[in-house]
């Protein structure tokens, strides 16, 4: 396909992107307006908050100024004036990545990932500095290379991750072409498709693990939840804006009970701590979906990491069958290729837990409130040494007899090294 013709396109999906994200924002934005303060609403702030919203949700940290007659007539302490807001609802950021790898994909597909990459994060880059310029508000202020560099990070990271995923497999008769077959001459580009799709297997259970202890949280404490939204004494359009908003917060949420499985867990504030080890809470906002979180920590808790071990598990047995079998049942495996995938396997998740973390984590008011969600690099250690305990039972372990069907993949590998030794495009 044509540069030109990828760049358009790539340029299109980024302008999509965005688009989406800021109505997705705007809407519910306009209904509450219009319901809430009728004719006599002041629709000039409606835009800057819109913009706001969609800038939080792309990582960007806001600074909250309230009114001063607001806090006069609700008392609020002089101190708490100004406070920042910088945990993020990682449900926004997660669309966008997705649709951005999906983009950096095809343009690979099509032999042009680098121009596409490039193209769709300068589009979000020119985007994100339009929204910047015209969404200025004195109550919610943000810094302007924070507003356009992180929205384009956002976009950008995920879409050139998924334009080397899509020339890996699929070749790009270029740089990953050669890295292929220099690594299939040392033996080494099976360890290398293996470890990836072991990593996908990782991720996808520290999502899942997490997703699961959330929803058993939800269920055991919904009688405080739903005390809390009573409390709130809102009508039905607080509530239902009370739910939106909770559930664009869910993957971070997501992403705090798979750091509690994993042990280091998180806080809730300077001075907490919500850990398979132990809770101790202290004063936490009054959120309904907080109420979830258990005021004393069981005693089975730290059996919870053996769930990251069992999906280690699972990864090691899938790297096991992407890498080439022994020709006979008494030749030698070599254990090069499995060290190099099991490295690359527990390297790479230890990574993606901690730089979810880092995203989960934030400011959600001022003091105490500005230490928000679990540790980075604590987390990634933690889950990187679990799944690397499962993977190294399951790829130092003896080979199953059924494993040997694993060749059938070292043999496409080889097909495709070949065909790109050739210089030739791989077709699959």
């Amino acid at each position: 396909m044509n540069r030109l013709l990828v760049a358009l396109l790539s340029a299109v999906d980024a302008l999509v992107a965005v688009a989406v994200g800021v109505v997705a924002a705007l809407a519910p934005l306009t209904v509450l307006w219009a319901v809430a303060f009728g004719a006599g609403a002041d629709w000039s702030a409606l835009w800057p908050a819109a913009v706001r919203l969609w800038q939080l949700g792309n990582l960007v940290p806001l600074e909250i100024t309230l009114p001063q007659e607001y806090t006069v007539a609700t008392g609020i302490a002089p101190d708490a004036v100004t406070m920042p807001l910088s945990l993020a609802p990682l449900a926004v950021a997660g669309l966008i990545a997705m649709f951005a790898a999906r983009s950096g994909g095809r343009a690979a597909a099509a032999g042009a990932g680098f121009t596409g990459v490039v193209v769709g994060a300068g589009t979000v880059a020119a985007l994100s500095t339009v929204l910047a310029t015209t969404a200025a508000t004195p109550i919610a202020s943000v810094t302007p290379w924070q507003a356009v560099l992180f929205p384009t990070l956002v976009f950008a990271v995920p879409a050139l991750v998924g334009s080397l995923v899509r020339a890996w497999r699929d070749g790009d008769d270029g740089p990953v072409d050669s890295l292929f077959v220099r690594l299939d001459r040392s033996g080494y580009a099976a360890a290398v498709s293996a470890a990836g799709r072991a990593l996908a297997i990782s991720a996808l259970g520290f999502a899942a693990v997490g997703a699961l202890l959330v929803g058993v949280a939800v269920l055991a404490r919904g009688g405080a939840i739903i005390s809390l939204f009573q409390a709130a004494n809102v009508d039905a359009l607080g509530a239902t804006a009370f739910t939106i908003a909770q559930l664009a917060y869910l993957p971070t949420l997501i992403v705090w009970g798979a750091a509690f499985a994993a042990g280091p867990g998180f806080v809730v504030g300077a001075g907490s701590t919500v850990a398979a080890s132990g809770t101790q809470l202290g004063v936490i906002p009054s959120i309904p979906v907080l109420a979830a979180i258990p005021p004393s920590t069981p005693s089975f808790a730290l059996l919870l990491a053996l769930l990251f071990v069992a999906v280690g598990f699972i990864a090691g047995l899938a790297a096991r069958r992407r890498l080439p079998a022994p020709p006979s049942r008494s030749a030698v495996e070599p254990v090069g290729p499995r060290l190099a995938a099991l490295g690359g396997l527990v390297v790479a998740s230890g990574l993606v837990a901690a730089v979810l973390s880092a995203l989960a984590s934030g400011a959600l008011g001022p003091d105490r409130l500005t230490q928000v969600g679990p540790a980075p690099g604590a987390v990634g250690l933690a889950f990187a040494l679990e799944i690397g305990l499962g993977a190294a039972i399951a790829l130092l372990g003896p080979r199953a007899a059924g494993a040997a069907r694993g060749s059938d993949a070292d043999d496409r590998d080889r097909e495709r090294a070949g065909a790109r030794d050739a210089d030739a495009p791989w077709v699959e």
